[in-house]
């Protein structure tokens, strides 16, 4: 059975579709309020709906799929190169239309656990951003009245107090009751970020796919949580290279003429499941008491930040 292709540019309150009436032959390009996207695609037959998978795109697909329909998630760069003209809702909508009939990659859509789980890294990426910018924040306030501490964390809490203490007999009593606060603050949000890494930890435990991740060398709570989160359906890739790629890690290739280079990493995908699981393989590389034969032989051939790539790629 051929369905028919819909595209669909989604947005906050009114979405575009655009798709090519199977029977009359007549092109729709009609924007669609949002309280009436799906009660409009339950009249219709099964179709084959494309979207971006972008903000709210999971959701939708998902709704769409329990009404019988089947649903393709595209990334918006495969979707870009169907774009023909102006920039606008109508001309999205067809070239997602265009880009959904073609063999592009798909994006696997994310279940309502691995959206939450995703959901609490993002919450703790951004707690331990503003954690960083308070501490930093806090060093270079004292450092004006002479007050340095070592590098990282330890050095803060262990000198701190003491700072504090010094510095209340030449500073103004507001501005030492502000500092005080500013610190408590980072205390506030070290418990936060904890609690978030305890309901990851409460989800490892109940998760298969998660307990499995976790046993590869390098991947702890956090690398294990976020591939399981950001991939969605594992099944949507063919190989772990094509899941290498997916993330980034594969050299980037320029040619021209016949001629292919190869240069860097390309650093496509998700950033922030790249960043860990290369930390997880740097781990590995300078704490592995006995890293292979195969990493041995790797660490004198190459330098060390190449190494950590090429281990990551083959996990």
């Amino acid at each position: 059975m051929n369905m028919m292709p819909v595209g669909v540019d989604l947005a906050k309150n009114i979405f575009r579709m655009h798709y090519v009436n199977g029977e009359t032959g007549e092109v729709v390009n009609r924007s669609i309020k949002r309280a009436n996207f799906l009660e409009h695609f339950a009249n219709l037959e099964p179709c084959l709906i494309g979207m971006e998978a972008g903000g709210g795109a999971h959701h939708w697909a998902r709704e769409l799929t329990k009404i019988g329909h089947e649903v393709k998630l595209m990334s918006g760069r495969f979707v870009k190169a169907f774009n023909i003209g102006n920039k606008n809702d109508a001309g999205d909508a067809k070239a997602i239309w265009l880009a959904v009939q073609q063999p592009v990659k798909s994006v696997g859509i994310k279940t309502e656990m691995q959206q939450a789980m995703l959901s609490l890294h993002r919450m703790r990426e951004q707690l331990v951003k503003f954690r960083t910018m308070q501490i930093n924040g806090l060093r270079g306030l004292l450092a004006e009245y002479g007050e340095v501490f070592p590098a990282g964390r330890p050095g803060l809490n262990k000198g701190m107090s003491a700072a504090l203490s010094r510095l209340s007999e030449i500073l103004p009593g507001v501005l030492i009751d502000s500092l005080r606060t500013q610190w408590s603050r980072i205390k506030q949000l070290d418990e936060e970020i904890q609690t978030i890494e305890h309901q990851l930890q409460e989800w490892k435990k109940e998760d298969a796919t998660v307990n499995a991740i976790s046993k590869i060398p390098g991947v702890g709570l956090l690398g294990a949580t976020a591939a399981v989160a950001i991939i969605g359906d594992p099944k949507s890739f063919k190989s772990g290279r094509e899941f290498s790629a997916y993330l980034g890690l594969v050299p980037k290739q320029k040619g021209s003429g016949g001629k292919v280079q190869l240069q860097g990493i390309s650093k496509r995908g998700d950033t922030y499941l790249r960043k860990l699981l290369i930390h997880g393989a740097r781990s590995v590389l300078a704490n592995s008491k006995s890293p292979g034969e195969w990493v041995e032989d790797l660490k004198k051939r190459k330098p060390f930040n190449v190494n950590t790539h090429k281990l990551r790629e083959i996990v």
